[in-house]
């Protein structure tokens, strides 16, 4: 297997930063790192590529990174967050000439196509739509042009969500708290992704020192913290975090160590 190389397309809050209307000091930043679409990476790898969550910034995502195709997507969950950029997949399949398969549990795929019913309409349509292959998840890991995809489950609030390892990577998005047994899939990893949403405790959400303590009990090489909200300025908070821990950004580039 050649390198993984990971995009953060997104790395705020359901909300955005800047959020709506907001006149905070992150809100009305200078910084870029400070200008936070809705979470989301892009994973590539053996001229594939491989994107976890379509958000409702997917166009633009994809027009800033000059993504040509994309062979899979990867769900986590199905909030509007994580879902609703979907029909903008359309160029991708005229490019391609054909379906996207996505992944997802049960219920989030089921979830997709209430919202996006139109897609799975078999009648004859004058509009374009999406053509999607819906691939369900049993729990078990899957293999994705040669490289290992094992779904991770962890708590979103009352909520059962899914996370992602693969390779020495792994991103955990949405979570209040990662169950033991997910925990020990997590082990030996070069990259981990962690939702810190914000210093103040959160029911649905891990916080900046619970996100901390963890990567302190995982190890693994490098930690970024992502669906952080508005109340986190990047670079005083980045001057904060220890060693090995970063705030991820729109637009970061991460090269993961090979497996192995």
């Amino acid at each position: 297997m050649s390198r993984i190389q990971i995009t953060v397309l997104g790395s705020g809050t359901s909300s955005g930063v800047p959020t709506i209307g907001c006149p905070c000091e992150v809100c009305r930043s200078a910084d870029p790192r400070d200008r936070r679409l809705r979470p989301s990476i892009l994973i590539r790898y053996e001229g594939r590529v491989v994107i976890i969550d379509t958000t409702p910034d997917f166009r633009e995502q994809a027009l800033r990174t000059g993504l040509e195709r994309i062979d899979a997507i990867l769900y986590t969950h199905s909030h509007a967050d994580h879902i609703l950029g979907l029909d903008d997949v359309r160029p991708f399949n005229y490019r391609q000439g054909g379906a996207i398969p996505i992944y997802g549990m049960g219920e989030t795929l089921e979830a997709i196509q209430r919202v996006f019913r139109y897609a799975f309409d078999e009648r004859p349509s004058e509009s374009s739509k999406p053509l999607l292959d819906l691939r369900p998840l049993n729990g078990d890991a899957f293999s994705l042009f040669g490289l290992e995809f094992t779904p991770i489950p962890v708590l979103h609030g009352k909520s059962t969500v899914l996370g992602f390892r693969f390779g020495n990577a792994a991103y955990l998005t949405d979570h209040s708290e990662i169950p033991e047994q997910s925990k020990a899939m997590l082990r030996g990893l070069d990259v981990l992704f962690l939702d810190a949403l914000r210093h103040r405790p959160h029911p649905t959400h891990s916080t900046v020192a619970k996100s901390i303590a963890t990567a302190q009990e995982l190890k693994p090489r490098r930690t970024f913290f992502t669906h952080i909200c508005h109340d986190l300025p990047h670079e005083a908070t980045q001057a904060s975090l220890p060693e090995g821990v970063h705030l991820a950004y729109d637009g970061l580039e991460i090269d993961v160590e090979p497996a192995g």
